[in-house]
């Protein structure tokens, strides 16, 4: 049984959110802020001890002020033009343990795991916008007259500055760098690829953040991952008079008018019975990307836990 179209379809399919015209311009303005934001960072000792890493708290300053935590984990002993990776978590959560972190810096790789503005970690939520913020953060910004301040422009701009902080780090290769994400962190690093071309791998997990229009005209999900687009409506716009507006708002930070941009190689994990993340939204995405890429299938899946991936992951980053 399907739950969303047949997978012939699936590799054929070109999404149906908006584009706002003004979209390249829009993140190249939204790079510029990155660029003057302070570039030093703090590094706090954590209190997880390794025979082989070094752990810390550390913090950044990303877009408005917001004082931005991540875990970051370095070998001991350090070898100039070392890789770096930068992990990002799922929706609402932080950047979890330390023990998968360790795995990497075991094999030399520096790591930054990146805890998003306001949900389970410690970053700061700085932003102040008009209109609501039920159920989510998809929608924070949604009714600001200024598009800047959609909370997801913050976090895609975060993850860039993490990047930026690995590659100022004197012993890490700037050419060296991955990105690694399930969910919401498969989107994230979608994004941060895609605004950082110079990213080598990317491993990415069934994506969220992709293809809203898909999720709400045709596939008529209303809970978990996309539940604030309909409490928005039901809300604020019930019958519907500002949808135009409001799916030409969300293409600003929708992953598919990114992924074009994505120079690294890309492995793609998706769930055919994923009703989170639909695999139709996540081919909106993966069909754009023009760079080398390999899809891995799980037929009986759902969004769920993906036996063998995160080792597919791990040697994929191994090749940094």
């Amino acid at each position: 049984m399907h739950i969303d179209m047949p997978l012939y379809q699936l590799k054929k399919y070109q999404g149906k959110s908006v584009r706002p015209k003004d979209f390249d311009v829009y993140w190249e303005e939204g790079l510029k802020e990155v660029t003057s934001l302070p570039e030093d960072y703090e590094l706090v000792p954590a209190a997880v001890e390794s025979d082989f890493a070094d752990c810390f708290h550390l913090y950044f300053t990303g877009t408005g002020g917001a004082r931005i935590h991540a875990k970051f984990v370095q070998p001991k002993e350090v070898k100039q033009e070392s890789p770096g990776l930068v992990m990002f978590h799922g929706y609402s959560v932080d950047s979890g343990d330390w023990l998968d972190k360790l795995a990497y810096a075991a094999q030399g790789i520096t790591v930054l795991a990146m805890d998003c503005r306001g949900q389970g970690g410690l970053s700061e939520d700085t932003l102040q916008v008009k209109g609501p913020t039920l159920r989510g953060h998809v929608i924070r910004g949604i009714e600001d007259p200024n598009p800047n301040n959609l909370y997801f422009r913050h976090v895609f701009l975060d993850t860039v500055k993490s990047v930026r902080v690995l590659q100022s780090m004197d012993h890490i290769d700037p050419e060296r760098i991955g990105v690694w994400g399930i969910s919401q962190g498969g989107a994230l690093a979608v994004a941060c690829a895609a605004l950082v071309p110079e990213v080598k791998e990317v491993a990415t997990v069934y994506p969220f953040l992709s293809d809203y229009r898909r999720v709400w005209e045709d596939m008529d999900i209303q809970s978990t991952a996309y539940e604030e687009i309909a409490a928005y409506f039901k809300t604020r716009d019930p019958n519907h008079e500002r949808e135009e507006e409001v799916f030409e708002r969300l293409g600003y930070i929708d992953i598919q008018y990114l992924a074009t941009r994505i120079k690294g190689n890309v492995q793609w994990a998706l769930a055919m019975k994923d009703l989170i993340c639909p695999p139709s939204t996540q081919f909106a995405t993966y069909n754009k990307i023009s760079s080398h890429k390999e899809m891995i299938i799980f037929y009986e899946y759902g969004h769920e836990h993906l036996p063998g991936m995160a080792d597919r992951m791990f040697e994929q980053m191994k090749q940094l």
